[in-house]
């Protein structure tokens, strides 16, 4: 993904290659770029439907996430799914025709943290759609191979692209841990925070309540998982007022209280209600993006409750066991997705989800040609 183009020669494609790019000043533009051959270990892959993130739209609006800084413009997206076209040399395990789903990043693989397993945690990691390494909104991407992974022909391309919010909610259920029948709260009804209730079902967790300020997210959540007890964020009460609210969903006293909280916004006043609604010795982990700095967390109270929070970034070896949840009917999570665009309507698809009154939950980008070189 980081070696230069050099002096190779861009290849003939059967269409055009629309990538949806951000600019360094906040715009978004549509440009047609050149296609070139794979290099070496690498694999041009044909994306036929790739999600919009968050993190897309924060780089769109903001032009960074933490020490992710956009200096250029850059083809942005990371989830995504696609068939291969042509395979570079040394790739023996696919082949043109093959469907994959893609993993985003492609870490350095000589540091100590490669070494130990943990690759997500790599500094050099080269991420599709974080500048400068291209995404994945666009028809045509070269991508490293052995971080594609083939989808069983019972899982959609719709349902690989979700394979990459779904790999950041697995990290973080299996960094946390869940027990059968122990409480659980999942803050925030967005993309994230639904396929996080709906994993903390398939995994045991009873009972489970969603949280969020928007009605309608949690009638959506209530439909998505019928079983779930939906609570209103009050705007009138702090943390420990809404806490206490949460708490009383459980029963009354502290053993049932519940154990873990899945906290999928990132919002400050939502990881301190998620601090305060927790059972003492109980367990927080942030898997939302938030602000670069927090300044109001209740120290003082996660200290004497030792409240475990914890945190996560991205994902490690999370794609063979997604894909078998949505192959093996564990979770089925085609309802997410609410709205679809065709790649040469990007823009639209963005912008229909930088506003929330839209009520998108899930929106893809798709191309429907048949795409070949």
């Amino acid at each position: 993904m980081t070696k230069s183009k050099g002096d190779r020669v861009p290849l003939e494609v059967s269409h055009p290659n629309p990538s949806l790019q951000v600019t360094a000043d906040h715009k978004l533009k549509t440009v047609d770029t050149p296609v070139y051959p794979p290099n070496p270990g690498e694999v041009l892959v044909h994306i036929k439907a790739s999600g919009i993130c968050g993190s897309d739209i924060h780089f769109w609006k903001t032009g960074r996430i933490g020490s992710l800084v956009f200096e250029g413009d850059c083809t942005i997206g990371h989830e995504a799914s696609g068939i291969v076209l042509q395979c570079g040399e040394g790739v023996d395990h696919l082949k043109p025709g093959d469907r994959v789903a893609v993993e985003p990043g492609a870490p350095y693989e000589r540091c100590f943290l490669c070494d130990d397993g943990r690759y997500n945690l790599c500094e050099d990691v080269e991420f599709a759609g974080v500048y400068p390494y291209e995404g994945t909104i666009q028809r045509y991407k070269n991508h490293p191979a052995k971080w594609l992974h083939k989808l069983p022909d019972n899982v959609t391309f719709a349902e690989g692209a979700l394979l990459e919010p779904l790999s950041v909610v697995m990290h973080g259920i299996k960094t946390v841990g869940l027990s059968l029948g122990r409480g659980v709260v999942v803050c925030g009804a967005g993309p994230i925070g639904l396929i996080a209730l709906a994993a903390a079902r398939a995994s045991g967790a009873h009972p489970i309540v969603v949280t969020d300020i928007e009605p309608s997210r949690l009638a959506f959540a209530k439909d998505f998982v019928p079983s779930c007890i939906a609570y209103e964020v009050d705007r009138t009460k702090d943390a420990q007022g809404n806490a206490e609210a949460i708490r009383a969903l459980f029963g009354s006293g502290e053993y049932v209280a519940p154990e873990t909280i899945l906290e999928c916004t990132g919002v400050e006043s939502s990881v301190c209600t998620a601090a305060y609604t927790a059972r003492r010795g109980g367990t927080v982990i942030v898997i939302g993006v938030g602000k670069p700095i927090m300044n109001n967390l209740p120290f003082m109270h996660i200290a004497l409750a030792e409240i475990d929070l914890r945190f996560i970034n991205r994902y490690r070896d999370t794609w063979p066991p997604a894909i078998a949840c949505l192959s093996g009917g564990i979770l089925d999570l085609k309802k997410l997705v609410s709205h679809v665009f065709p790649l040469e309507n990007a823009e639209d698809a963005l912008h229909l989800c930088a506003d929330t009154r839209n009520g998108s939950i899930k929106v893809l980008v798709v191309d429907e040609q048949e795409a070949s070189v």
